[in-house]
């Protein structure tokens, strides 16, 4: 599982375990989680950054209705995934 390193605003390095990604409606999505725990917290982020940028730069979603429509891929996404 691949880690992400993120800067907070305040120069805070921040890591987190990338879950699956997913791009929709033209933008890229990540699930992410603190740690590779069963019961750790999970977070939706969202690409915020232009095409030409040179890096992305995420942020937490936190519209509800956007949330929601997105966690439902994210869930459906998780289902088809079999582990042997």
């Amino acid at each position: 599982m691949d880690k992400i390193k993120f800067i907070e605003n305040d120069g805070t390095e921040v890591e987190f375990f990338v879950e699956e990604q997913a791009r929709i409606g033209g933008r890229t999505y990540l699930l992410v989680s603190e740690s590779q725990d069963d019961e750790a917290e999970a977070y939706i982020m969202k690409d915020v950054s232009e095409d030409t940028d040179p890096e992305a730069c995420y942020e937490f979603v936190e519209d509800e209705l956007e949330l929601d429509a997105v966690t439902s891929v994210f869930q459906q996404m998780l289902d088809e995934i079999d582990i042997v």
